[in-house]
This record gives structure tokens, C-alpha cells and sequence, in this order.
């Protein structure tokens, strides 16, 4: 944990009693506001020099090619789409791992949740069913082509994340590559399934341990993936023998409550999932 920042056992969207307020409107840059600035590999301009992150602000009359974002409290935030102005000494561009490892709070959430829509804008430029240019939809959070009317919606991956409990363990596993730590059995719906379905076939996939009692907990939006998860309980239905996938896998063990290894960041799902059993609240 940073000393940095002031971080708490809040998951990342819990930010009360500040508010994000995520409906669509049609505006305009003004004086003050916040600007969203990435650069080709999806990183922030933000200043981090203070004990939390802070945006560049536009200024009076500023011209810049920008959308309307979300406002956090009274402060509204744009994501700028152009090329921007130097914003001076301390603004420099930090990709999301690196403002999750040291900050926390609304700025944090901000910062993923813009890179979440940045994203989808980025990686949309042309229709994919005729190739026209898209453009900015002016009632509501989309692009559409002007050459056959097409009309594309943010992009939102829904994805479980699974606790399997066997007695008085928990089934922990780590990832072949990428994220480092401990985790849980977690993976992506697919065509006609539901969440359900996706937590037994996720969990047979993984570690060949067969599921019952499958609960929801709590869902977690995780914008620096563009997903949605979706957090469930469940219980090894047999011996919960396992049968790990090796390809993408490295470890997956039972684990008891009072050997759970937690996470260094507290703002996942995952995480508060670990923390919920070994705490002895699940």
C-alpha cells in the first residue's frame, strides 16, 4: 500500500459519498472541467506528484476536439480526442497499473472508467459493415455511420469471478502470465450462457473441479479491461480433486482461511472475495 495515497478496503467504485454520474449529455467544454488526455498506448496525462491524481483542466474558451464523459460530484470529465496543448511542468502520461499500484479514491475510478470509453472510441473509427467513417451520436452514448445508419454501442465484457470453497479452503490459483499475484477461477460468458453456466464450465476448464450451490456476491465494473465482473460463491460438488489447465495456470491449490495470501491492492474483486473468506464472512 502506497503512502502516497490514502487507500482503503474500498473496491475501486466505491467512492461514496462522492458519485459518478454516467448519463449521456450532448455538452460542451467549459472553464474548469476535467480532461481525459491518452496517448497512443492508452496512457493518462495526470499529474502524481501530490497525494492524489490530478487532470489537466480546460480553459476559457478552449478549442479541443472532445466528448462528454461522466462527472464525478460537481466536476465533469471529457475525453479528448485530438491533439492537446502542453499543459506545463508535472503532467505526464502514466499507463493505469501504474496509477493503481500508488493512488486510489474517485480520481482512480475516473481514470479507469474514462480509459473504458477512450478504448472503445479508439479502437472504433470505421463501421465494420460497410467501412464508412462513424461519427458521435448527439442523443446518446454511441457512434453512428453516416453511410448505412449503423450504430455501435460501448463495448462491456462480462466476465465471473469464482470462489469455490471446499470445507474450511478455498480454491486459489495464479495466472501462467500477466497479473503476478493469487487470484480466483475467473473467465469470460460466451454465446447463450448465462452466468451460471459460466461459473461451472470456468471452474471445470481451470482446475476439473466440479461445482454446486452457485450464489452471487457482488459485480465490479473494470474498466481497464472493458469488463464487467461478476462475483459468485460456489461449493466443489465431489473430492474437488484438482486437474489444472497448465496453459493457463501455474497454480491452483486449496487454500485455508487463515493461509489465504491477499492481493498488495485492495481495489479488486477479487480481492475482497479472498478477504470475505479468510475473514470467515463467507
Amino acid at each position: 500500500m502506497s503512502s502516497k495515497a490514502e487507500k482503503d478496503d474500498d473496491m475501486i467504485q466505491d467512492i461514496a459519498p462522492s458519485r459518478l454520474d454516467n448519463s449521456f449529455k450532448n455538452a460542451d467544454i467549459r472553464q474548469g472541467d476535467r480532461l481525459l488526455c491518452f496517448d497512443v498506448e492508452g496512457r493518462l496525462l495526470t499529474d502524481t506528484s501530490g497525494e492524489r491524481i490530478v487532470f489537466p483542466l480546460a480553459e476559457n474558451d478552449e478549442q479541443l476536439s472532445a466528448v462528454y464523459a461522466f462527472s464525478v460530484d460537481d466536476d465533469r470529465y471529457f475525453i479528448v480526442l485530438s491533439e492537446h496543448r502542453d499543459f506545463g511542468a508535472g503532467f505526464e502520461y502514466k499507463g493505469l497499473r501504474q496509477l493503481r499500484d500508488s493512488f486510489g479514491g474517485k480520481e482512480l475510478f475516473a481514470a479507469f472508467t474514462a480509459y473504458h470509453l477512450w478504448r472503445w472510441y479508439s479502437d472504433n473509427i470505421f463501421c465494420g459493415r460497410c467501412g464508412g467513417k462513424l461519427s458521435l451520436h448527439g442523443g446518446e452514448r454511441a457512434l453512428v455511420c453516416q453511410e448505412c445508419g449503423s450504430v455501435i454501442y460501448p463495448r462491456i465484457n462480462p466476465a465471473v469471478i469464482v470462489g469455490v470453497i471446499k470445507g474450511d479452503s478455498i480454491l486459489v490459483t495464479r495466472y501462467r502470465s500477466g497479473y503476478a499475484h493469487n487470484a480466483l477461477v475467473a473467465g469470460f460468458t460466451e454465446i447463450g450462457e448465462t452466468l451460471e453456466g459460466t461459473v461451472a464450465r470456468e471452474v471445470m476448464e481451470e482446475t476439473g473441479v466440479r461445482v454446486k450451490n452457485i450464489r452471487y456476491y457482488k459485480s465490479q465494473p473494470w474498466g481497464m479491461a472493458q469488463d464487467l465482473l461478476v462475483g459468485f460463491y460456489c461449493e466443489a460438488d465431489g473430492s474437488g480433486e484438482i486437474h489444472m489447465d497448465e496453459n493457463e495456470l501455474k497454480y491452483a491449490e486449496w487454500v485455508k482461511r487463515e493461509d489465504v495470501v491477499l492481493q498488495p491492492s485492495d481495489i479488486s474483486l477479487t480481492n475482497e472475495m479472498m478477504k470475505q473468506f479468510r475473514d470467515g464472512n463467507i
